[in-house]
């Protein structure tokens, strides 16, 4: 018997249109506002290499600082997050080892990153006081 469908007819509900877009977004949007970002931290880190604990606490309490370096942070961890998951969805085929291992990676960038901006949040406000 002859199929009398068109070509969009019999693709259509085949694939997913549109899918991915968010993330091929996210990824695209976090690595521009990491050049800049990247680029300032090392050069703070190349500035604060020759210096001691308090100059570097000193510098962290400055609030232009501290929001870049909870800015790089948090980006970093938000493309790490979007990289892993397209790397996962892409190679690992297993439906419970796929949902096992997103959900792993989401539970590990969101508590290290609530630990790094934790921390850089405790040392700006705080001075470094324990």
């Amino acid at each position: 018997m002859a199929d009398f469908r068109t070509p969009f007819s019999r693709a259509h509900g085949l694939g997913a249109a549109g899918h991915g877009v968010g993330h091929w977004i996210t990824e695209r949007v976090t690595s521009i506002a990491l050049i800049p970002l990247v680029l300032w931290g090392v050069f703070a880190v190349l500035r604060l290499a020759r210096s001691d604990y308090d100059m570097a606490v000193a510098w962290l309490a400055s609030p232009v600082n501290a929001v870049l370096l909870a800015l790089l942070t948090v980006i970093s961890f938000m493309h790490m997050n979007s990289g892993m998951r397209v790397v996962i969805e892409d190679y690992i085929h297993r439906r419970v080892t796929k949902a096992a291992l997103l959900l792993l990676n989401l539970f590990v960038c969101v508590l290290f990153g609530a630990l790094a901006l934790f921390s850089i949040l405790k040392v700006a406000l705080s001075g470094g006081a324990y």
